[in-house]
């Protein structure tokens, strides 16, 4: 028995999603890292803004919505695991839960920018702010972008497009949805912890 022609050929590891869904994060990425390097440059020009910075926002809405970002990342991680094994019904649910928390980031965001607003938190007159509601906009926005996504891919789940064998574009839905996560890891100690 020649057991050699019984073992499968090994072939290069599968990268996950395709490769407009990494060009969109490296995208994503590039312009994050600008930000950050713009928040730098800010910080360094202007020390005391961003030294009281910190007290001004209210860090309950950033703890928050960081928990809830990392909620959801393992809600679309537990919907990619579910595809995987074929079950494209509990995929569809956990991209569902997914959602919600993308959604209730966006309301936590919302009811934040209103209260910064009660609270005289506002860009003009310092650099802290400025680039706190710069960041946190931009981000707000590819979480949309993301939110977005994660319907595409329900409702793609729903009508049985996807499969163990077939899930490009759930991939790259979660994929992008975890991009969105790591630039809020970063943000979050940026703008609610660093004084």
């Amino acid at each position: 028995m020649d057991l050699a022609a019984n073992v499968a050929p090994v072939g290069a590891p599968a990268v996950p999603g395709n490769r407009g869904i990494w060009v969109g994060i490296l995208c994503e990425m590039s312009e994050f890292a600008l930000m950050f390097l713009a928040w730098a440059w800010f910080r360094h020009g202007h020390p005391e803004d961003f030294r009281a910075g910190p007290a001004m926002l209210n860090a309950g809405a950033g703890v928050a919505n960081t928990a809830v970002m990392l909620t959801s990342g393992y809600f679309a991680v537990r919907a990619l695991l579910a595809i995987r094994r074929d079950d494209a019904i509990a995929a569809r649910n956990w991209l569902v839960a997914a959602l919600l928390g993308g959604l209730t980031f966006l309301l936590i965001k919302a009811l934040e920018f209103r209260w910064n607003i009660e609270h005289g938190v506002v860009g003009t007159g310092n650099s802290f702010v400025a680039m706190y509601y710069y960041l946190t906009f931009n981000h707000l926005v590819h979480v949309v972008w993301g939110c977005l996504g994660l319907i595409w891919a329900i409702l793609r789940a729903q009508f049985g497009a996807y499969g163990a064998a077939d899930h490009e574009g759930l991939e790259a839905a979660v994929l992008y949805w975890h991009a969105t996560d790591l630039a809020w890891i970063v943000i979050f100690p940026l703008l609610y912890v660093l004084h």
